[in-house]
């Protein structure tokens, strides 16, 4: 109980830094995830048809996720990046692309070679199949690997503050370094809930561009 009433007041009394620092992590999560769903989405497709593609792309996004989190931050600031929100973006953008590239090549891959044999007995050309079929079969999963990656960013993020990057991580950061599990609350319930809420609206998302026939 103590500790809740010193949640709420160390909370309250950082309001503004709050609104700042859920600002700078939105961004954090934002930036990154719409970068890495813009190249892995196409990549995915490529990695579709192309083996050499599939095996580099899929490959080298297998490698980056096995990079600790806080390792693939901090060697931004060796490799000459700096510190701040501009690597923080790069290395969370690079951690986001294999769930969004695993997720579309895998659906992508699962439709049924039936229904794109007929798709081309009609007379559709490639990229009509892959628009017209592959495509609207694929979203839902498309759209579980966005999630994912998301959640994974969300978490993931708060690590930024390491290299000076904002967002809740700089209040789990003071907590640790002064030994106040108030401060720690602050940075992680709101952390835990933003990433709560992500799902839960990239969810509603998912069901809105799903095509009917596949909400049954």
């Amino acid at each position: 109980m103590d500790l809740l009433l010193s949640f709420i007041e160390a909370a309250s009394a950082r309001q503004e830094q709050l609104i700042a620092a859920f600002q700078a992590h939105l961004l954090l999560v934002v930036v990154p995830v719409s970068a890495a769903t813009v190249v892995s989405i196409p990549l995915g497709i490529w990695a579709t048809r192309n083996e050499v593609v599939e095996a580099f792309a899929i490959g080298v996004a297998n490698v980056l996720q096995t990079i600790p989190s806080l390792a693939l931050l901090a060697i931004m600031i060796p490799l000459g990046v700096g510190i701040g929100r501009r690597p923080a973006y790069l290395a969370l953008f690079l951690y986001a692309i294999l769930p969004i590239l695993r997720n579309t090549y895998t659906g992508i891959k699962e439709v049924d070679e039936p229904l794109k044999q007929a798709a081309q007995g009609v007379g559709m050309t490639d990229l009509q199949v892959l628009r017209k079929v592959e495509l609207p079969l694929a979203v839902p999963v498309i759209m579980a690997g966005i999630r994912t990656s998301t959640v994974i960013i969300i978490g993931t993020a708060v690590l930024a503050a390491y290299i000076g990057g904002g967002g809740f991580g700089e209040f789990i950061v003071t907590g640790l370094s002064t030994i106040r599990d108030d401060l720690i609350l602050v940075g992680a319930v709101p952390s835990a809930l933003l990433a709560l809420l992500g799902d839960q609206l990239l969810g509603f998302v998912e069901y809105l561009v799903t095509p009917k026939g596949l909400k049954i």
